[in-house]
């Protein structure tokens, strides 16, 4: 053969041998298929019932605003919010300049009157000698009796003037009616009040309280007596008991009820003027839901709202099935669900949007589950695993 037809043929025969070789070396195998793990909660029948926390501020049983009795510029301020006061301490002062200086000139139209009366006594007590020696006439007499009464009366007269600038001298110093805690101040020095015009407020008794607006959705839920746990945040999250004490009317335009709640005695540290959560525990009603899965678990399309359901096979494999459900409100336990569950089933909670009826899933068991089964959550690095592998399953 020549060197030109074997070259022609060469390539020929390396196809037949590559040929050969495939056929002795028989079929390939088929890779199994990725099973991926699934997030999912075994449903669990609740008793309904839910919780909601709303903010408030702690005060004392009773508070007065405190409010000087006369006008005046204020010269001092004596208390800041938070000091503890006793009866008769100062809380403020007026300057008492123009108090004195009125006081005085009564003081001297007071002497200058009692001068005058002692005179008008004297004389009337002559003319009345002289009558009763027949040497003054009855109208003498009855002069000298009006000119002593009428001096009397100015006398009185000014006495009460000098009694009621006394009494104001001593309002232009507001002071503590009882012990408390200030827990208010409205004015500043230099600053001019009015009568009347609050000047600081005290909380008053040892019997404390919380005050809170609750919405209208849910003040028909509380009532006087409940039972609700306040928590102070200022003093590491302490917890107390606390009794429902009154449930206001709004203010006008308010959407809001205001709710006061005591709190239990013997706990020193808690003062008025500190933040406080407070819960109220709200009771399912009879024909309120029992099935509560997190929203995620639910998926919608235009054929409705549903769940995937995971059956067990074996081991930790299953196979998901879709189910439509019929959803309630969203609370605090998740999303209602009101029918289409049933108690002790798995249910898929992350990547439903990226499974299908019918699509193997692993099953992997719970930490402290025995069987796989129980319990409402895995731990979290489990939990952010199973997540991501729902979310590159195959449709």
């Amino acid at each position: 053969m020549s060197p030109r037809a074997s070259s022609t043929l060469r390539p020929f025969l390396l196809g037949a041998l590559a040929l050969s070789a495939a056929a002795c070396g028989g079929e390939e195998e088929t890779p199994e298929p990725i099973v991926r793990s699934v997030r999912y909660v075994v449903v669990e029948r609740d008793d309904g019932a839910s919780q909601r926390t709303f903010s408030g501020a702690v005060r004392a049983g009773s508070s007065s605003r405190l409010s000087f009795r006369v006008p005046g510029r204020v010269r001092e301020v004596s208390v800041a919010v938070g000091d503890r006061v006793e009866p008769g301490d100062p809380i403020a002062r007026l300057d008492p300049t123009d108090f004195q200086i009125q006081l005085q000139e009564a003081r001297a139209s007071a002497a200058q009157a009692r001068a005058q009366a002692r005179q008008a006594e004297a004389a009337y007590r002559r003319v009345r000698a002289l009558y009763e020696n027949q040497n003054a006439s009855r109208s003498d007499l009855d002069d000298a009796r009006a000119a002593r009464d009428s001096a009397q009366s100015a006398l009185a007269a000014l006495g009460s003037t000098v009694r009621r600038l006394q009494n104001q001298l001593e309002y232009a110093t507001l002071t503590a009616p009882a012990a408390g805690t200030i827990s208010r101040v409205e004015v500043e020095a230099n600053e001019n009040v009015a009568a009347g015009q609050v000047v600081a407020e005290l909380q008053v008794g040892e019997q404390l309280e919380v005050t809170l607006d609750v919405p209208e959705s849910r003040v028909n839920d509380i009532a006087r007596g409940d039972a609700a746990s306040v928590r102070i945040d200022a003093l590491q999250g302490l917890e107390v008991e606390g009794t429902v004490y009154e449930v206001g009317v709004p203010r006008e335009g308010a959407a809001v009820f205001p709710v006061t709640v005591r709190l239990a005695e013997g706990e020193e540290r808690i003062r008025a003027g500190m933040a406080a959560e407070v819960t109220f525990r709200f009771e399912a009603l009879p024909d309120a839901p029992r099935h509560h899965l997190p929203p995620a678990a639910v998926g919608e399309d235009r054929d409705g709202r549903f769940v995937y359901v995971v059956e067990r096979t074996e081991g930790e494999r299953g196979v998901v099935h879709r189910r439509a459900v019929e959803v309630g409100e969203i609370g605090e336990a998740g999303l209602a669900i009101e029918a289409g569950v049933e108690d002790g089933e798995l249910v898929v909670t992350a990547g439903v949007s990226r499974i299908h009826d019918g699509l193997e899933v692993r099953v992997p068991p719970r930490e402290g589950d025995e069987g796989g089964e129980g319990g409402e959550e895995r731990d979290e690095a489990s939990a952010d695993s199973d997540e991501s592998s729902a979310d590159e399953a195959p449709e």
